[in-house]
């Protein structure tokens, strides 16, 4: 199990986020943008923002996937 934040993947907060894959670690990421969305929160709105920005770009996406993958991978087990 490893643990990452929301800022670290991309978010506006220090929530912790807690999986054995990367691929469940961005679906507890999307599923609290989606409840920080609902709220208004405007950080995550913030956030959010600049993340549609980058998904324009197909290749500079995949890049910041890529990127946050390898951080997830270097990662501590944690208990």
């Amino acid at each position: 199990m490893k643990t990452m934040t929301c800022k670290q993947l991309g978010g506006a907060c220090d929530q912790e986020f807690h999986s054995n894959t990367f691929e469940e670690m961005a679906e507890l990421s999307k599923q609290h943008a989606m409840r920080m969305f609902q709220k208004g929160d405007k950080a995550h709105l913030d956030a959010m923002h600049e993340m549609q920005a980058l998904m324009k770009d197909p290749a500079a996406m995949q890049k910041w996937m890529d990127s946050k993958k390898r951080e997830f991978e270097a990662l501590p087990e944690s208990e």
